[in-house]
């Protein structure tokens, strides 16, 4: 049992993992709800916060620039516009207005929700619960809906890019044709029908469970005495920290990946 929360083992777990769902149907909370007309409210509020204050960011210091005397924190920044820049030049050889903007802001949006799970697990539902909030899960990137929405984006791209690179007819034949041939025409319609999903299934599992396993071990530690929690839960907490930069990392690189396949002829 939990003594700070009077809570069982079994019962604080299913706390921590209950998501704040907004029941569009009868328009209330309901943590039992189900269904396509469900939103998880907690998730889509902590993505938005965090996609706010990445562009309040960039702004705030864009405006603020300096050449002759750039502070450490601008020059962090351009650290990391530097590198993804370098990422896309290397991957999609294309000169493209959206490309570099699209991944910076995959790269940051998913790594400021992804250091959500670095915060004390139950810091964020107690200040939740001061609000009247029963339940608050503050890792959007730990819900499946979050990174599915994502992935189903860059597929929408996908396909917009196939069309922007090869056109109507270029992208007819490919489906059709390739990998075996027009003689093989409906196993190569079947093959990339395969492919074109398992691309934006991929991308949001893969982030969704590693964002998943690792605010679940952060809770199990929550659960053990104050003296083993602080030594274990820092050592999570470093390992944890490479974690949600590669996926971050993974997320925008295979987005690149993607788009420049769709683009060009292979």
């Amino acid at each position: 049992m939990s003594s700070a929360t009077g809570l069982t083992s079994a019962e604080y777990v299913q706390h921590h993992l209950t998501f704040l769902k907004l029941n569009l149907h009868t328009m209330k909370i309901d943590p039992n709800a189900s269904g396509f007309w469900v939103l998880n409210i907690d998730g889509l509020f902590m993505s938005i916060l965090m996609g706010v204050i990445f562009l309040g960011l960039f702004y705030w210091y864009a405006r603020r620039a300096s050449v002759l005397k750039p502070g450490k924190f601008q020059s962090f920044l351009e650290m990391i516009i530097e590198f993804v820049d370098k990422a896309v030049e290397e991957t999609f050889k294309v000169p493209s207005v959206l490309i570099g903007p699209l991944a910076m802001t995959i790269f940051v949006w998913v790594f400021l929700m992804n250091f959500l799970d670095l915060i004390p697990v139950d810091l964020i539902p107690k200040v939740a619960g001061f609000a009247g909030l029963e339940h608050f899960r503050a890792v959007p990137t730990a819900d499946l809906n979050t990174t599915i929405a994502m992935s189903l984006s860059v597929f929408i791209l996908i396909i917009v890019y196939n069309f922007k690179g090869k056109g109507g007819f270029g992208f007819g034949k490919e489906i059709l044709t390739k990998p075996f041939g027009v003689k093989l025409m409906p196993l190569n319609i079947i093959f990339r029908v395969l492919e074109d999903c398992v691309k934006p299934i991929s991308l949001s599992l893969r982030l969704y469970g590693n964002l998943f396993a690792g605010e679940l071990i952060f809770i199990l530690i929550a659960l053990l005495p104050w003296w083993i929690q602080w030594p274990l839960g820092g050592v999570w907490a470093i390992f944890h920290i490479l974690i949600i930069v590669i996926q971050a990392f993974i997320f925008m690189m295979l987005t690149i990946v993607y788009l420049s396949m769709a683009y060009h002829e292979h």
